[in-house]
């Protein structure tokens, strides 16, 4: 893709036909502030540079039928996921529709050449399978903070040998195409901005919880990133005063007391203390817990992960109420693979938001988990670098 919009207008239309799918001249026209004769020499233009293409006879609205526009079939998007213990890689047509998606486990802390390598990997496989000759753009989310207009991670807890390395730089080399880096969370509310439960609210947060937790906060329709691109890096509040030592070099972050490790620790800590007989067992089946055997250990009627999965949401809930009686937000969307401990989880930290809020701002505020899952990230990756190509350059 070598094509850019031309102007704002050209750039406003692409969009609608991203969003919306095909559409008529005549409902484009309804969406936008042009004259006929205006919308005319806009969609003419983007006709001649192939970014859009006609697509059959619109219905009538009396008078001669116009055709559909549509974005072309051909344009391909890549978007990747990287989390903190796998690599969620896709390939999207323009309309940001999963034409082919994979998962492989892969551990950021190995660092970002062997990521890459992996990243490359699964791309190229998914070239092979026919889904796609070549790329006209990607999309990258990472577990960590990033300097965004760079694409350049700076001092992640979780991802050392990761700082400062040129991500969009090194990738858009190796893939032959322009490259967006933003933080995973972000994406994750790109997503389900996109295509998931957050498709009509434009003042929302998306808080993901995994190895590590983040917030996205969405304003006004556009993602938020601060002055240097940390905003919603909400892991790192302090949730328990002198409390457990947290990867950021601080005590008592959020993060430290409940996220996939912390509640892996802490289960482990409860069948070596015989707590919990389910967890114990478990712990000598594998040899060791995860997030995933405290939910198992829940549904299965156990106590003590029920227990921790609630002080968990607890906590949780107490940051979130002070996010949303400062920002007010319209939706909050919990996502993240921690809610696989789903509605035990979703009740502590809503019981917590509705209790220590004001009434006027929860008063009609959902609390709801993320309806996209690890799909959530590529989408909001695909969402991420169209964003970009439909820009004016």
């Amino acid at each position: 893709m070598t094509a850019r919009p031309a102007n704002a207008h050209q750039a406003r239309l692409l969009k609608l036909l991203r969003d919306g799918g095909p559409n008529s001249r005549a409902q484009l026209g309804d969406q936008v502030d042009l004259s006929r004769s205006k919308l005319a020499v806009e969609v003419d233009r983007l006709l001649e540079t192939e970014l859009v293409v006609a697509d059959g006879l619109a219905a009538s609205r009396g008078g001669r039928r116009s055709h559909n526009i549509r974005l072309n079939p051909h344009l391909r998007f890549l978007g990747v996921d990287i989390g903190a213990t796998s690599i969620d890689v896709a390939v999207t047509n323009a309309e940001l529709e999963i034409l082919g998606h994979i998962n492989q486990p892969m551990d950021v802390r190995e660092g970002p050449v062997a990521v890459f390598e992996q990243v490359l990997s699964m791309a190229a496989k998914l070239k092979a399978s026919g889904l796609a000759e070549g790329f006209d753009g990607a999309g990258i989310g990472v577990p960590g903070p990033v300097r965004f207009p760079e694409g350049v991670p700076v001092a992640p807890p979780i991802m050392p040998g990761w700082d400062g390395f040129p991500v969009r730089e090194a990738l858009s080399q190796e893939l032959g195409c322009p490259v967006m880096v933003d933080n995973d969370v972000n994406l994750m509310a790109m997503g389900e901005q996109h295509a998931g439960v957050a498709r009509t609210v434009a003042d929302f947060l998306c808080v993901k919880i995994g190895t590590g937790i983040g917030c996205g906060i969405v304003v006004g329709g556009e993602v938020y990133r601060g002055t240097t691109g940390s905003a919603g890096d909400i892991g790192h509040i302090q949730a328990v005063p002198d409390g457990h030592p947290c990867a950021c070099g601080n005590r008592g972050c959020l993060e430290a007391h409940f996220s996939g490790a912390a509640l892996a620790r802490d289960a482990l800590e409860a069948a070596q203390q015989n707590r919990s007989p389910e967890l114990a067992a478990r712990l000598e089946n594998n040899g060791t817990l995860t997030a995933v055997d405290v939910a198992a250990a829940a549904a299965a009627g156990d106590a003590t992960s029920l227990d921790l999965i609630r002080e968990g949401g607890n906590r949780t809930g107490q940051v979130i109420a002070g996010l949303v009686s400062f920002f007010n937000p319209g939706l909050v969307v919990i996502g993240g693979g921690v809610t696989g401990l789903g509605h035990t989880l979703l009740a502590a930290i809503r019981t917590q938001v509705y209790r220590q809020s004001l009434p006027l701002a929860t008063g009609n505020l959902p609390i709801v988990l993320g309806e996209l899952g690890p799909t959530a990230g590529v989408i909001g990756a695909a969402r991420l670098i169209s964003d970009h190509l439909f820009s004016p350059a």
